[in-house]
């Protein structure tokens, strides 16, 4: 062949080894064809095989076996791992296969307020479509209130054990720095005694000072007088939506603190660690009484009389209100 002929040859040759190499890598690194920002779901156990020909499935590749063919020239040997994640807007394939081998996993919340009660965490984790299974209402006092993030797809029931195994460990930790002298005996009673804190203030910078009135009253014997203990019973920590009825205080039952001296037979909710860690130190005060200030609060006393007098201006506020 005359030497002008081999010279085109292989520059022949080349171009087309240059265009093989151009869609070999423009086919991995190029945009790809998801029109939007997609979850996609890995399951369990997966291969490339089969996740290649789920995405092409999904419309995030244009072909699964080109995808398959440049992963294996071009990607990365890390594996690629379960979960959900987030495919971007016109991801690669290259791209799309770093997020399946990454730590990108799509991380969703349930958050659990302090002072929600176990019925309502039961309702809340029910109605958390992307969970599965069934599960009991949990004990009360048995969940640590915080935020708790879950994959799709995740048991209610590992979701549910993860916050009642937060309660253990904190409550464990709170005890072991608890105060001398406490009239709560138990991890245990202290769970209970804290659920009436949490119920009553909704101020954190009273908790210590509310924890230290009750404290005083189960030492002395004297009746609690917590409404939140009346209420327990008839709607298990949910709000009321009215008035306490006379019938309701005078009910004798195992948690009515207006008719039963000591704490009640359980927790009336679930107090987050701020209300369990001032039940373990709570404040040093006379305080026996406390009333509403109007602000959210509480005006405190240590003698019925001083009592009476803070409620009857209490009561002056509410009718300057308007709301009497």
């Amino acid at each position: 062949m005359p030497r002008r002929g081999c010279l085109l040859a292989a520059l022949g040759a080349l171009a087309l080894l240059l265009a093989g190499g151009w869609a070999l890598l423009g086919g991995w690194y190029g945009s790809g064809p998801l029109a939007r920002d997609t979850a996609f779901i890995v399951p369990d156990g997966s291969s490339v095989a089969s996740i290649a020909a789920k995405l092409e499935k999904e419309g995030a590749i244009a072909s699964a076996r080109r995808f398959r063919l440049r992963a294996r020239l071009l990607g990365g040997g890390a594996p690629i791992k379960a979960g959900e994640f987030l495919l971007p807007r016109g991801a690669s394939a290259s791209r799309i296969l770093a997020i399946l081998q990454g730590d990108e996993v799509i991380r969703r919340f349930v958050t659990i307020p302090e002072g929600m009660p176990s019925i309502m965490v039961y309702e809340r984790l029910m109605a958390q479509s992307q969970l599965t299974g069934r599960i009991a209402v949990p004990a009360e006092g048995s969940v640590l209130p915080d935020s708790y993030d879950f994959e799709r797809g995740e048991p209610r029931a590992a979701v549910l054990l993860r916050m009642q195994s937060a309660m253990k460990t904190k409550l464990a930790e709170l005890w072991a720095k608890r105060a001398p002298g406490l009239v709560v005996k138990t991890p245990a009673e202290a769970v209970v005694l804290a659920s009436i804190v949490e119920k009553e203030t909704g101020k954190p910078a009273e908790r210590r000072q509310v924890a230290g009135l009750y404290s005083n009253r189960v030492a002395q014997g004297m009746l609690l007088q917590a409404d939140p203990t009346i209420i327990y019973p008839i709607t298990k920590g949910k709000p009321l939506g009215r008035r306490i009825r006379q019938s309701e205080i005078a009910a004798v039952n195992d948690y009515n603190t207006y008719t039963r001296v000591g704490l009640p037979a359980g927790p009336i909710t679930n107090p987050g660690a701020a209300s369990i860690a001032a039940v373990l130190n709570p404040a040093k005060t006379d305080a026996l009484y406390m009333v509403a200030d109007g602000t959210g609060g509480h005006v405190f006393a240590a003698t019925l009389e001083e009592h009476n007098a803070n409620v009857a201006k209490w009561f002056a506020l509410r009718r300057a209100r308007g709301e009497l």
